[in-house]
């Protein structure tokens, strides 16, 4: 019996857990009984009550588990990291509020049973604020022109993945993952299903301009070399720009001596203008420096504090096949 994993990676969702994990075991018990399954929650390091939930929730079912975060390691590490703690033939990440609906997760299996190693959920459109979708718009548009490897457009990591490219994934060892990324440069074939991404249904995003700039410059600087392009090519314009000013005032200075004051205006606005966009620019490249720097350290993804049900549904699940062997 092939067996399915569910990844929902969470953090202050305590209004979401319980009702995420019912709408999950429902659908594969429902939909997909011949499928064994396991739920698996990652937490990272949630301040509500999130993990107590988590815990009863485990308490009642065996195959719900999970795994606590030390400390909160990121949007993008804590789910990355889950998916190489699954034992499933395949995987399947979605997140805690509904967003990812779970009605696609029997769509993700079909998918992938006609071969396809990577099924991916595609927005069509969303219920969410029409502003901050248009800015994502324009976001994934930028990205895809400015980057020398293929990317998708909004796609946010749910979509199913098979063992084989979770493998692909562990060898990685990238301690700064950036899955989008990832599926896209060095992903199987894979399937796209489209969906309307629907509101949350409890809660509040947990995403901010930090976080959404955060990833902007993981996605920029792991794949474009525009930027340092950009820097090169316009500083070297700027410069030539500048000698060649400098050069006609300095020989209309020698023409016209007593005619011709020089002033400080042209001197000012020269030193703002150039000194302006060296700094836009040193801020580009130090992006570009702090990535090298996080991948240099190679710091783990995430450091556990606890898992629940791992060891003890595993062992029941090996005492079992030995008694059927027997």
């Amino acid at each position: 019996m092939k067996k399915i994993s569910v990844l929902i990676p969470c953090y202050n969702e305590e209004e979401n857990v319980g009702p995420i994990s019912q709408a999950v075991v429902s659908t594969l018990e429902k939909d997909l009984p011949e499928y064994d399954y396991e739920l698996i929650f990652i937490d990272n390091d949630s301040q509500d009550n999130t993990r107590p939930l988590i815990r009863e929730l485990c308490r009642q079912n065996p195959r719900i588990k999970a795994i606590f975060n030390a400390k909160n390691f990121g949007q993008f590490n804590s789910p990355y990291y889950g998916m190489l703690q699954v034992t499933g033939d395949c995987v399947i990440e979605m997140v805690a509020d509904f967003q990812d609906p779970v009605e696609m997760i029997p769509q993700y299996v079909r998918a992938w049973e006609e071969g396809y190693k990577i099924v991916i959920g595609i927005k069509t459109s969303s219920r969410e604020n029409p502003v901050m979708y248009w800015l994502r718009s324009c976001y994934y548009k930028m990205i895809k022109k400015l980057s020398n490897v293929e990317q998708i457009e909004h796609f946010t990591g749910s979509g199913l993945y098979d063992r084989d490219f979770i493998e692909v994934l562990r060898n990685l060892n990238d301690p700064t993952p950036f899955l989008r990324g990832i599926v896209a440069e060095l992903g199987y074939k894979r399937k796209e299903i489209f969906y309307e991404q629907p509101k949350r249904r409890a809660g509040h995003t947990k995403n901010n301009f930090f976080t959404l700039f955060d990833a902007a410059m993981l996605s920029i600087t792991s794949y474009t070399k525009t930027g340092l392009r950009m820097a090169t090519i316009f500083g070297s314009v700027c410069s030539f720009l500048s000698i060649l000013v400098a050069f006609i005032y300095l020989v209309m200075k020698l023409i016209w001596w007593d005619r011709f004051p020089a002033g400080m205006a042209p001197v000012l606005i020269g030193m703002c203008v150039l000194g302006s966009i060296q700094i836009f620019f040193i801020g580009l490249v130090g992006e570009y420096i702090l990535s090298i720097n996080q991948r240099v350290m190679h710091r783990p993804l995430v450091i556990e504090d606890e898992r629940i049900n791992f060891d003890s549904h595993e062992e029941k699940e090996e005492t079992e096949r030995q008694e059927y062997e027997i």
